[in-house]
């Protein structure tokens, strides 16, 4: 039997490793370990976002008694939680970021990729990054009404949204709530551009309206490629679509005549960066044109995150890839500097980027990058309830 013991978050400390020292880990229910209730999930860890003032880990009592066994827990079940938002166009000003302004659906993402950078925004929510970043969810049903209210303001002028930077924007609860539709829709009535980045075929779902899109070079399209493994792809990426799945939906968009890129990200040392060429390789006979890629990034709690289910899933690889990941980044789990985080530094990161260009000029990518138009925006009726009324 076990209860839970009440600590300062402080704790959460352990999560920063020097010299590559065989990871502490976090404190797991032991349910957790073994499986019964995070069966097709991405972590093992649910502790506390890093703005709560106490954490709890589970501790053995003394109490467990032989012959007795306690109910095994329900498996973790998804939940969504409805949200209404100010404003859905999330602005930037990073100048290593290509786009200005982009729109995120959902909040969490059931997919529960080990090592996406967005699992720390769940602490401003008062969640973990953990399991809670895949299981407890939040949409945003009246996005699409609040995006033509924003794009009326008198004072917008129209560049390329970005969509599916943060959130997969078609992960498996877009096919309850189907919020992409209407988002395309507006942005067709409109005519304003749009870039979408997802690793889900659910987006064929919509080729229809991108093809309709496409007709005034209103979109581009970036499907992820993690790896060809489907074995090191289902530890990683659980609940995303297989390997082959999403190369056969750059070959959907491409014979749509949609334009479609591949994203090697994130490229691991020693986990999946041999697979580099391949990768591009197989993209490129589906019909992608267009390449990027992006270095592992560990920013708070990924860092913990990742080490942990690097050490469950792969503890043979554990030094060889943390010593070259803090290789490239000044010795650190991680760099947010601006142009470093997305590159890295050093010989590794360096031999990485020269490895990328010479595939894609001996593969046959292209250079230039697909420009969408900004000609055909035509802004909303501010009011088009009281303008029916004449």
């Amino acid at each position: 039997m076990q209860s839970m013991a009440t600590v300062k978050a402080g704790a959460q400390a352990a999560s920063k490793i020097e010299d590559a020292e065989p990871f502490v880990g976090f404190q797991v229910d032991p349910d957790l370990h073994n499986g019964r209730r995070i069966r097709g999930r991405g972590t093992r860890s649910n502790q506390s976002g890093r703005f709560e003032p106490y954490s709890r880990e589970p501790v053995d009592d003394g109490w467990e008694t032989s012959g007795f066994e306690e109910d095994p827990l329900p498996p973790l079940r998804t939940e969504v939680q409805e949200e209404k938002s100010r404003t859905v166009i999330t602005r930037n000003e990073s100048p290593d970021i290509p786009f200005d302004r982009s729109i995120n659906p959902y909040r969490g993402c059931e997919h529960g990729c080990v090592y996406c950078f967005a699992r720390p925004s769940h602490a401003y929510m008062g969640l973990s990054a953990g399991l809670d970043f895949e299981t407890k969810l939040f949409a945003k049903p009246d996005v699409a009404r609040q995006l033509k209210k924003e794009l009326s303001a008198s004072g917008y002028r129209p560049r390329p949204i970005a969509i599916g930077t943060n959130t997969d924007p078609y992960q498996p609860i877009e096919r309850q709530y189907r919020l992409m539709p209407d988002i395309l829709d507006v942005l067709n009535e409109t005519g304003h551009p749009v870039g979408i980045v997802t690793k889900s075929a659910l987006i064929l779902r919509d080729l229809d309206r991108l093809k309709v899109l496409n007709e005034r070079n209103l979109v581009k399209v970036a499907i992820s490629v993690t790896t060809l493994d489907n074995r090191l792809s289902r530890a990683m990426e659980p609940r995303a679509a297989a390997p082959q799945r999403r190369l056969e939906t750059i070959k959907r968009l491409t014979e749509a005549g949609i334009p479609t890129s591949v994203l090697v990200a994130p490229v691991i040392p020693a986990l999946n960066d041999e697979e580099l060429e391949k990768i591009l390789q197989a993209a490129h006979e589906a019909g992608a044109r267009e390449a990027g890629t992006i270095l592992l990034r560990l920013p708070n709690e990924v860092s913990g995150l990742f080490q942990d289910w690097l050490l469950h899933h792969y503890p043979d690889r554990y030094r060889h890839v943390m010593n070259n990941l803090r290789a490239m980044r000044g010795g650190k789990d991680y760099d947010s500097r601006m142009g470093h985080r997305a590159r890295g530094t050093g010989p590794y990161a360096e031999i990485l980027h020269k490895r990328m260009d010479v595939a894609c000029r001996k593969i046959g990518f292209s250079t230039r990058r697909t420009r969408l138009s900004l000609a055909h925006f035509v802004k909303p009726a501010e009011n088009e309830a009281q303008l029916s009324l004449f």
